[in-house]
Formats: C-alpha cells, sequence, structure tokens
C-alpha cells in the first residue's frame, strides 16, 4: 500500500520528540566531556524533574486547547507552604496542605476558562502574579536562608539528595510516576479521549454529552498539582544547593511567559511601586491590578484573533479530511 503525504506528516509528528530527544543526546556527546557518565546522567535528572512534572500538568491543558502560565507562581507557593508549615506539621501535612492550595488554584483557572469560558491566557496570566504576591507575603518579600531553617531544612536537604541504592537520584521516582500516569490518562482512558475531544472542538463535545466544563476544571486542576510537587522537590533540592535564594523569583521564571510579560512589569514597576508603598500586601495588589489591567485591554485581541486561530484548525481539519475521503473513493 503506498503512503501518501498525510501518512508521513503523521509519523513525523508521532516520532518529532524522539527524533530531537536523540538530536540533543548526540550533541551534547559530542561536545560536552564524560556526557555518559553516570555523575552526568544523575544531574540531569536531578535538574528535569521540575520541568518534566509541570510539563506532564500542561500536556492535558495543552491537549484541551488550553495555556497554563501561571505554573511557576504555584511552584513558588508549594514551596514556600512547605517550608513555612513543616516546623509546626510536619512533612507530610505541609505537603498535603502545599498539594491542595495549588490544586485549588488550579481548579480557579478551570472554572473560569471552562464554566466561565473565559480566555484561558488572560486568566492565568492573573493568576500567575496574584499567587506570585501570596508566595511573596507567605516568606514577607524576604530571601528565604535555607541554612537558618535548622531540622526544617535537614530533612528537606536529606529528601532531595537522597539517592537510590547510593546511585540514582530520588528524583526518578516522581519523573516515572507522572510521566506514566499522563500516559494512561491520555491512552487508556475515557477521560483522555474526552481531553482530546475537547480539544478538536468543545462545542461538538458538549453536544456530544462531554461534561466539557468538568474536564477543564480536571485538567487545571491537575496541572496545579504537578506544579506543586515540581516547587516541594525544587525546595528540596535548593535547601543542600544553597545557603539563600529568592524562592518567588526563582521558581517564577517556570511560567512559560513570565519573561516576556510578566518579567518587564516586574523588573520595571517592582522597585516604583516598593518606594511609594512599603506594606508587602498592598504591593501585590497594586501589581496584580496592573496585570489585570493589562489583560482587560488585551483581551480584544485574543478575543479576535483566538478564534480565527481556531477556525483555521477546523478548516485545515475538513480538508484533511476531504483529502483522505477522496483518495479513498478514488481507490
Amino acid at each position: 500500500m503506498t503512503k501518501t503525504k498525510q501518512d508521513y506528516q503523521q509519523i513525523v509528528k508521532q516520532y518529532s520528540a524522539v527524533a530531537m530527544l536523540l538530536f540533543f543526546i548526540i550533541l551534547n556527546s559530542l561536545f560536552t566531556p564524560n556526557f555518559f557518565r553516570m555523575g552526568t546522567l544523575n544531574n540531569i535528572i536531578t535538574q528535569i524533574c521540575p520541568t518534566v512534572l509541570c510539563g506532564m500538568g500542561m500536556t492535558l491543558v495543552i491537549s484541551t486547547g488550553g495555556i497554563d502560565i501561571s505554573v511557576g507562581s504555584v511552584m513558588a507557593l508549594a514551596g514556600v507552604m512547605t517550608a513555612k508549615l513543616m516546623p509546626e506539621t510536619g512533612l507530610v501535612p505541609a505537603i498535603l496542605l502545599a498539594v491542595a492550595a495549588s490544586v485549588l488554584v488550579g481548579c480557579i483557572a478551570g472554572f473560569f476558562v471552562g464554566v466561565l469560558d473565559l480566555q484561558a491566557m488572560v486568566i492565568t496570566l492573573g493568576l500567575m502574579l496574584g499567587v506570585r504576591g501570596a508566595a511573596q507575603v507567605l516568606c514577607d518579600g524576604r530571601d528565604i536562608y535555607f541554612n537558618k531553617l535548622g531540622d526544617v531544612g535537614e530533612q528537606l536537604s536529606l529528601l532531595g539528595t537522597y539517592k537510590i541504592g547510593g546511585i540514582v537520584p530520588v528524583q526518578i521516582i516522581p519523573i516515572l510516576i507522572f510521566v506514566v500516569a499522563v500516559w494512561i490518562i491520555v491512552e487508556k482512558t475515557v477521560f483522555g479521549r474526552q481531553i482530546q475531544a475537547v480539544g478538536d472542538n468543545i462545542k461538538s463535545s458538549a453536544l456530544a454529552g462531554i461534561n466539557t466544563s468538568a474536564v477543564m476544571m480536571a485538567v487545571y486542576g491537575f496541572s496545579g498539582f504537578c506544579a506543586a510537587f515540581a516547587g516541594i522537590f525544587m525546595i528540596m533540592l535548593l535547601c543542600k544547593k544553597v545557603k539563600k535564594i529568592k524562592v518567588v523569583s526563582y521558581l517564577g521564571r517556570y511560567s512559560i511567559i513570565t519573561l516576556s510579560i510578566h518579567g518587564p512589569i516586574l523588573h520595571f514597576l517592582g522597585p516604583l511601586v516598593s518606594r511609594y508603598i512599603h506594606n508587602s500586601w498592598a504591593q501585590a495588589s497594586v501589581l496584580l491590578l496592573i496585570t489585570l489591567s493589562i489583560c482587560i485591554l488585551l483581551t480584544p485581541v485574543f478575543l479576535k484573533v483566538i478564534p480565527q486561530m481556531v477556525a483555521q484548525k477546523d478548516l485545515l481539519k475538513v480538508k484533511q479530511d476531504h483529502t483522505k475521503k477522496t483518495v479513498y473513493e478514488d481507490k
């Protein structure tokens, strides 16, 4: 059977990620001395853990046609909450509370996007700054000195640097768990098919009986869940690597559009606001209002551009289906 152009495009689409991974492995092996040593592999596993966890949550969000740019701020919130609550509640309750707060943030985003039908980029951009401000308030707007956390810092440090069998970093466990879990959800469950259906056409999915609002809230909640564990594992690692750090700013860089949108706002307006307003809550509120105002101004642009992009995508899909049908009839 002769393969058509669409078949080759499908093959390229399916294996492009694997090809890109192999390309970077070969590239690094050529230019990085001792790349295939166990120490290098351990460093890679340790460093990519937060990115992989955030990516797994983002996979489901993007599959629905949405986006979540608040993950960096959620990471910061979860990390700060864990470090702050551990002395009073212990490790497990602190992690559970941090994860619950992060999932709540995700569900709020899902509610606005799925139930109120607002633009995902606008909502998550506002949440990015709001959650970032909450995390900033929790650490009193100051650096966190990990060497002054006492037993808490030691516990976090031991967890973050523990190696299974003295060889493999503990970060490999959440990486494998989350990757396998997302694969099972997407490929083997009804919920995964519902996610893909919503991503293809949300209106048709609703007419087919799918609760699109529940799907959207679930995927954004899962994104918050993944971001929470990413922030917690990053905090565990930072306790060993550095003595002090601006946790909110450091983890906030994991937001996709932080550097391009929120970064300039915080860089130019942050010092100006802090010069005249000394209360942390007031600073966060003012910066939040500024960001929301920008979001409101940009909303008409999103409402005009995004539907056009969706319409073009649907039109391309109809043309591809028509082409396949024509080829089949000719045969």
